[in-house]
């Protein structure tokens, strides 16, 4: 049996997973990794340390499997997409702290962009708005503020990459210096249209387009690699993805009109739109699906910064809960959610709002309010913002949905799938498997390694848990109206 080792480097954990050729998992083995707050609305990641939790994952995984070393036959990443590392050429050891997606420091170089008049331009250019949740802001504070990296990046001495970008160059030893497309349209310096880093781009964000990877397309190699000897002989690397579209991928979202979401420390709503980039009028961003054999793909995607952050938040900052599986239980233990809505814009709120500048709130508390109306709260709402960038696509792309696929960790949540199925009155396919990411990031080293093609990736079997619409449109609606006035009071 051909094995395929993946490796699922996300905001939280660095997981090493091991799959067979028809998509099952067999093991994993997850490393967590710390989060570092230096400022308020700053976020950094240790590169370092994910690099050692990655190679002590994969390790520990083959370790227990051992005896089917010679069965594997690519390595495949799936990686949380925006975050940027700044890394020296002749070593690969990072220059500064991982900035994250979740980091605003940013904010300051958007603004003045935004005001000097380039929000179109970049947004016809790249589908995405000009908004630090994207890592050009922050790259040009770091050339700004950090002298070594301004001189490591014009002299060429250092290089700047996504996560995928960062591991590929370690586990390579520094033979390739490459992303694929899903990871460089997240970048706001690469053009979704000519499918090429833009010129006009890396000079309004100061980066030198020398320092920054090849794009190649998912399942094309990247490299071999022995994991730092792990290995008795070197892996092709295989089958490389952002987080969110290799999620995409792996629900055979293949047609247009087919929609996902995934629930992880933020979410990603993407419906397939095919191969012409649309642009939405109502804040939506359009993303860079895939490509494959030169044609791409393109979605729209709706970005909700706190989803499963919210219940951590609950649980490490207000010690209302001690693990998230308390929640489904808590949320049930109230027959509604007795006027308490939870707006977590901790760092802000994106589509249809755009607005950086606002603050979490809980609102709507009284006397009679309990913590199960605020974790049923919390919980409702991962479900409105969810339906609010699903309606925002259905009146962009004309889209008639009836089947929502999800997946990520809140799928074990079986009060959450059902309220976004009520709140937005369409069916929900919860995957039975949350790993979907690693699996969409497989499927892509399948194809590029020629055991799959695309037709028999759709065949594949996929469990998962079915949860039909089942409130009242009227009560769904007023539930909606009342986050509708919630949110404009964070407003």
């Amino acid at each position: 049996m051909k094995t395929i080792l993946a490796l699922d480097q996300s905001t939280s954990a660095t997981k090493a997973l091991l799959f067979d050729s028809s998509g099952k998992l067999l093991d994993q083995v997850a490393v967590a990794h710390k989060q570092y707050y230096p400022q308020p609305g700053w976020v950094e990641h240790d590169a370092n340390e994910i690099y050692r939790n990655t190679l002590a994952a994969a390790r520990t995984l083959l370790a227990r499997h051992s005896a089917g070393r010679d069965e594997l036959v690519c390595l495949s990443i799936t990686n949380q997409r925006e975050t940027i590392v700044v890394f020296d050429r002749a070593t690969g050891e990072p220059l500064h702290p991982a900035i994250v997606w979740q980091c605003r420091r940013g904010d300051p170089v958007c603004q003045s962009m935004i005001s000097d008049g380039h929000e179109d331009m970049v947004f016809a250019r790249t589908g995405l708005k000009i908004d630090t949740y994207f890592p050009a802001s922050k790259l040009t504070w770091l050339l700004r503020e950090v002298r070594v990296i301004r001189h490591g990046l014009e002299s060429g001495s250092a290089l700047v990459g996504t996560i995928d970008t960062y591991l590929i160059y370690r586990l390579t030893g520094g033979a390739v210096f490459a992303t694929d497309h899903s990871n460089a349209s997240r970048t706001l310096l690469f053009n979704i249209n000519t499918l090429a880093w833009d010129e006009d781009l890396c000079a309004l964000f100061e980066i030198p387009p020398d320092a920054l990877p090849e794009v190649l397309e998912s399942s094309a190699i990247f490299g071999r690699t022995d994991l730092k000897g792990a290995l008795e002989s070197p892996l092709p690397i295989c089958g490389v993805m952002g987080d969110s579209q290799a999620a995409l991928f792996a629900q055979r979202c293949y047609a247009p009109g087919d929609a996902k979401v995934t629930i992880g420390t933020g979410s990603s709503v993407m419906l397939n739109i095919g191969e012409t980039p649309l642009h939405s009028q109502n804040g939506l961003l359009t993303a860079l699906a895939w490509v494959y054999k030169t044609r791409p793909v393109y979605a729209f995607e709706g970005i909700i910064n706190y989803a499963g952050a919210t219940v951590a938040w609950l649980r490490d900052q207000l010690e209302l809960i001690e693990s998230s599986a308390e929640t489904e239980r808590l949320a049930r233990g109230v027959e509604d959610n007795g006027g308490v809505y939870f707006v977590p814009a901790f760092v802000g709120l994106n589509a249809p709002y755009w607005r950086a500048d606002v603050k979490a709130a809980i609102v709507g508390l009284t006397p009679g309010s309990t913590k199960a109306h605020v974790v049923r709260a919390a919980l409702e709402s991962i479900a409105y913002q969810i339906k609010d960038a699903l309606d925002l696509m259905k009146d962009d792309a004309k889209a008639d949905l009836t089947i929502i696929r999800a997946d990520g960790g809140a799928t074990r949540n079986a009060f959450l799938m059902q309220m976004i199925a009520d709140l937005t009155g369409i069916a929900v396919r919860a995957s039975a498997l949350p790993e979907l990411s690693a699996l969409g990031a497989v499927y892509a080293g399948l194809l590029g390694l020629g055991m799959r093609d695309i037709n028999e990736l759709a065949d594949l079997p996929a469990d998962y848990s079915a949860f039909p619409a089942a409130m009242s449109a009227d009560m769904a609606e007023r539930m909606h109206a009342g986050w509708k006035a919630a949110v404009q009071q964070v407003l």
